[in-house]
């Protein structure tokens, strides 16, 4: 990936080369994990580095949890605005292998768009959605996901519960699902 941006200092140009240099594989993984084509991963990503470059300045350190989190952040909103270009893509966010228990019934996958998907989260919380999010859509581990956000593995485990429970009720609610007894 070739770069030509102009820094103001040197200062933000070793600010961003670290970024690049750090986060890139990282960022190809996570949109790679949305996208499931290579190519537009790579095509997400450069576009997130274009953004990250246009809001280095809302970066102090680059290797604070913070930072981490907001160019996580920005590659999955890039890979989701891509994906949702393509129309009647739907996201698998719930691969079996990774359920830890979340008993939710394939069909809703089949069943609900994209879009769907992101405003049934949407009702959950911003809290619980982004932590829902980095478990299972990006695949982060509980302690990662703490890191990232500067909680507790602890309070992960909790907020994935709470998500899982209020996108259930949402799901019933709205007709994807029905409660078991």
């Amino acid at each position: 990936m070739i770069l030509i941006f102009s820094f103001s200092t040197e200062n933000n140009r070793q600010k961003f080369e670290y970024i690049y240099q750090t986060y890139k594989n990282l960022l190809l993984h996570k949109a790679y994990g949305v996208l499931k084509d290579y190519m537009l991963a790579e095509d997400a990503v450069s576009e997130a580095f274009i953004r990250i470059y246009k809001n280095l300045h809302k970066i102090d350190d680059p290797a604070s949890n913070k930072s981490i989190a907001f160019i996580v952040t920005i590659a999955k909103n890039v890979s989701l605005t891509m994906l949702s270009k393509e129309k009647g893509k739907v996201v698998e966010l719930f691969d079996e292998s990774q359920q830890d228990e979340f008993d939710l019934e394939q069909y809703i996958l089949s069943e609900v768009s994209t879009e769907g998907i992101y405003a049934l989260l949407d009702g959950i919380g911003e809290e619980l959605k982004s932590v829902f999010l980095l478990k299972y859509a990006y695949d982060m581990s509980h302690r990662d996901i703490g890191k990232a956000l500067g909680i507790t593995e602890n309070n992960v485990t909790v907020r994935l519960h709470r998500a899982k429970k209020k996108l259930t009720a949402i799901l019933v609610k709205e007709g994807y699902a029905y409660e078991q007894a």
